[in-house]
């Protein structure tokens, strides 16, 4: 009797023959690279080192597209990008020591947004590994420690045999939800030795499921189907599993006012008559969803900034949606279910009940005003037609990345995205410099829309060499830098706190020149001209720089009273 699990794929005889004659002059990047290939990757991002040469080398053997940028950490926030957009791992090469981790606030950033990076990075050779002194360039005692608290994995490799499952294993991890970044060491004696093993072709390293319990997803229908002032906060889980289109019809079948978060952007309609947008640093909206008896999160650990700085305090019955395991109930109390927003939003669409409330879009519209009220009272007219020239300048369907600045801050609350996926930002870690190499990492993946980076002249000066990037492989992104010659949010934070601000200041080059000595267009623009030019240098491909000197204001914040 023949058993399923006796059942063998035999090879054909062309396949023994390949096998057992593989073609000269490979070695471990090669085995590298093939399992890349043989996994789906198309594009690679990073930055050669010494120890890191034997994978680049293989490069020029393989079909994989290679972008390379100056700054490890820029390499690593656009590995982020290009993971974000595509839902792909993005592959992320690395070298020893130094150039190792400098890409660690960049894997925090991936981590935290839950982007699937995968990085490989050499190791010294494998005689000086153990932790002893040996002195070699780069040496670390345990590089993989510097790691272990960011990634969400860590995949060792010491023979050339073990690269296709370490990596096939770190693959399947970062594309396991919640998505994140990967690490995978490999030695550089293991990397340049020649190999005789067969090139690799077959893998399967297919993303388990993460599916809801029944009974929860159950319980879940019945409170919603029952509740009398439900709402709907939706992170970022929600545009990672594309469930935009599952979290409004649920919406709309319970009648259920919808907020997203930061993270979140995009996930529900901006001008949907059940939006509450995004504005959840106001203590108006904080209310609102605090009145509600049942509250239903997904994928949203309900952190710092999507709590109001955790001043928001529930009082309905809350219900969790979250693919990562450690963040269900860490801040409240709830219906906690383990599952994949997409997976669960589909349970809950099968099993509620249809309700109707006539009063909800009015109730959400009184939200809104009393918000529009606020910010009018504040007098921040500049900083509001400076956003809404952004909006009418960008393309619908480009994405936008933003780095830590006071207009990004603004846009967290008050930027209309305009489809899902289409926005994104540091606020997972908080680092700065990720806007540019970000929208570079996007661009190329995708080179028929154009992309727009925004920064400040403190987050630009951290990515400033990645105009040579641009320009090498004439990636279509338009980079709007506001000027205010410092360090703008953190110049309010110490004035507001201490009465002064130290620290702040900054000399700064003149962006358009530089730009242009790299071969980049540039053009420095006025608060009336904005939109004019910044729609013109979004039309125009390839690379661009658009530099509005301007001093933007935060709106007050209602945490602190």
């Amino acid at each position: 009797m023949t058993h399923d699990h006796d059942l063998v794929l035999r090879p054909t005889a062309a396949e023994t023959s390949a096998a057992l004659n593989p073609p000269p002059g490979r070695n471990g990047g090669d085995l590298v690279v093939e399992t890349l290939t043989g996994l789906g990757a198309t594009t690679v991002f990073g930055l050669p080192g010494q120890h890191a040469l034997g994978m680049f080398d293989a490069l020029r053997r393989s079909d994989l597209r290679y972008v390379g940028l100056r700054v490890e950490n820029n390499a690593g926030f656009a590995a982020d990008a290009y993971g974000r957009v595509t839902g792909e791992a993005a592959p992320l090469l690395l070298s020893t020591g130094p150039g190792a981790l400098t890409s660690l606030a960049a894997l925090q950033e991936a981590a935290a947004a839950s982007a699937p990076v995968l990085a490989i990075s050499s190791q010294i050779p494998t005689a000086g590994l153990g932790g002893g002194r040996h002195g070699y360039l780069h040496e670390l005692p345990d590089q993989q420690a510097s790691f272990r608290g960011v990634v969400k994995s860590v995949h060792t490799v010491r023979t050339q045999s073990q690269i296709p499952s370490a990596i096939a294993a770190a693959w399947e991890s970062a594309l396991t939800v919640p998505h994140g970044p990967v690490w995978v060491e490999i030695p550089q004696d293991v990397l340049l030795a020649q190999t005789s093993l067969p090139v690799v072709t077959a893998l399967d390293a297919t993303p388990k499921d993460v599916v809801p319990r029944p009974e929860l997803t159950a319980v879940a229908a019945h409170l919603l189907s029952n509740a009398t002032r439900p709402a709907i906060i939706a992170g970022g889980g929600v545009v990672r599993a594309d469930a935009a289109g599952k979290l409004r019809a649920l919406a709309e079948k319970l009648d259920a006012p919808v907020i997203t978060t930061f993270g979140g952007k995009g996930a529900f309609p901006w001008e949907h008559p059940l939006s509450l947008q995004s504005w959840l640093e106001d203590r108006h909206t904080t209310d609102f969803l605090e009145d509600a008896d049942v509250l239903l999160v997904v994928g949203s650990g309900l952190g710092e900034l999507s709590s109001n700085y955790h001043t928001f305090k529930p009082r309905g019955r809350v219900i969790q949606i979250e693919a990562d395991l450690g963040k269900l109930e860490s801040n409240h109390p709830a219906l906690g279910i383990h599952a994949d927003a997409r997976l669960a939003l589909s349970a809950l669409l099968e099993t509620v009940g249809e309700r109707t409330d006539p009063t909800a879009a009015d109730r959400v519209g009184t939200v809104l005003t009393r918000v529009r009220e606020r910010i009018a009272a504040q007098e921040l007219t500049l900083e509001q037609d400076v956003l809404a020239s952004v909006r009418r300048a960008l393309p619908d369907d480009s994405p936008s990345f933003w780095d830590m600045t006071i207009l990004a801050y603004w846009a967290w609350s008050a930027f209309d995205p305009r489809g899902s996926n289409t926005m994104h930002s540091a606020q997972g870690a908080g680092g700065l410099g990720y806007g540019f190499p970000a929208a570079l990492g996007a661009a190329a993946a995708d080179p028929t829309r154009p992309v727009l980076a925004v920064s400040g002249d403190g987050g630009a000066l951290y990515s400033i060499a990645e105009l040579a990037t641009a320009k090498q492989y004439d990636l279509n992104v338009t980079w709007l830098i506001v000027d205010d010659g410092g360090y703008g949010i953190l110049r309010e934070y110490m004035t507001d706190t201490f009465g002064e601000a130290t620290a702040t200041e900054l000399s700064r080059p003149d962006y358009v020149a530089l730009a242009e000595s790299f071969g980049v267009p540039g053009v420095r623009t006025t608060r009336e001209t904005l939109e004019v030019d910044l729609a013109k240098a979004l039309a125009a491909p390839g690379p661009s720089l658009v530099l509005l000197p301007a001093v933007l204001r935060m709106f007050a914040p209602t945490h602190l009273g």
